[in-house]
């Protein structure tokens, strides 16, 4: 018994050891290679979402008009979403330019104030220039043709992912009895999981954005329109997007009003719907619904992040409901799922 006791903390050790360096492996070919996997998650993410529309579909017509149906809803989508960005942005953009006196002026009372507390911005950031605006602007046109290149990519794997699906969840169904493992009916709850927490996150991000502009508008708060836009769009963006859907905002009203009293107002404002929706009403929805811990979607949001960037900020709650999911489905990887649910959390047997 004595020599059996070293054997098995040996034995679980080495498997620690393999797992971590697995992790890290894994971690760091999705970190180098991310320009190929990015595209490949949200396209595998977008698939997830239309997949019942052309199901659906497909019960009322034939496959082909089903797919080329579904394609064209999924494309329309894209394009009124970028369009919508595209649009705020430009907006923006048009504003900056036509007050760039009150935002010189802005940099001068702000910069005032801070040598007054013995704090020198202009010695690390320069004296103010016009052309750091049209730095700003074209760091923005670069990311708007950027982010136009990443839809259509992600746009044309969808389509041929669409196309062979139905072919490649019958070489699944084939595959399962070999591994001993039910993949069709795991990826059928990956998708129902994700389809949920995009919906709560769409309700969240539908609502943020219309109070947003509703306060926008009450408070005489130029853009409120591309406030609002904004708004809803950054809030798919978990943690950082809220915090930009604020900031923005109230610089441009300390430019528009002159005053810092009313900035710290619109703060005020704009934080308390960010905080409501965001950090209250929808963990509060979203943990009931996905039953997983608000600290791991935390965690996983900044290592996705970390990875990707702002794209792996986005998908990386998904991705970490299909990982969790998996754990979930495996008895031998459920004590993982059972880890990292919120407390009380029912899972499969």
């Amino acid at each position: 018994m004595s020599n059996e006791a070293p054997v098995m903390n040996d034995t679980r050790l080495g498997r620690f050891i393999q797992v971590l360096v697995a992790v890290i492996l894994v971690s760091a070919a999705l970190y180098f290679a991310r320009v190929v996997f990015e595209p490949i998650a949200f396209a595998l993410f977008g698939m997830a979402l239309v997949w019942p529309f052309q199901k659906a579909m497909e019960a009322k017509m034939p496959k082909p008009n089903a797919l080329i149906l579904t394609i064209l809803l999924t494309l329309f989508v894209i394009f009124v979403l970028a369009l919508a960005i595209i649009w705020s942005v430009g907006d923006i953009v048009h504003w900056i330019f036509a007050n760039v006196a009150r935002f010189q002026s802005l940099y001068m009372r702000t910069t005032q104030w801070l040598e007054g507390y013995d704090i020198f911005v202009t010695d690390g950031l320069g004296q103010y220039d016009v052309r750091t605006f049209i730095g700003i602007v074209q760091g923005a046109a670069t990311s708007v043709n950027y982010f136009i290149g990443f839809c259509v990519v992600i746009f044309l794997l969808l389509t041929f992912g669409l196309v062979e699906l139905s072919d490649f969840r019958l070489r699944l169904e084939e595959l399962e009895p070999k591994i001993d493992f039910n993949i069709s009916q795991t990826a059928e709850k990956i998708a129902m999981k994700v389809r949920k927490y995009m919906l709560i996150r769409t309700m969240a991000s539908v609502l943020t954005g219309l109070a947003v502009f509703a306060f926008a508008l009450s408070i005489g708060l130029d853009l409120a329109v591309a406030w609002g836009v904004i708004s809803f769009v950054l809030n798919y963006i978990p943690y950082i997007g809220p915090f930009v859907a604020v900031l923005f905002p109230v610089i441009f009203a300390a430019a528009q009003f002159e005053s810092w009293p009313m900035a710290v107002v619109i703060f005020g404002g704009l934080y308390t719907i960010q905080f409501l929706i965001g950090n209250y009403l929808e963990p509060m929805i979203a943990g009931k619904a996905l039953a997983i811990s608000p600290l791991v979607m935390l965690v996983a949001f900044f290592f996705w992040a970390f990875l990707w960037g702002i794209p792996g900020a986005f998908i990386g709650l998904p991705v970490t409901i299909a990982l969790f999911t998996i754990c979930e489905q495996n008895p031998s990887s459920r004590w993982i799922a059972r880890l990292l649910s919120t407390s009380g959390a029912a899972l499969v047997d």
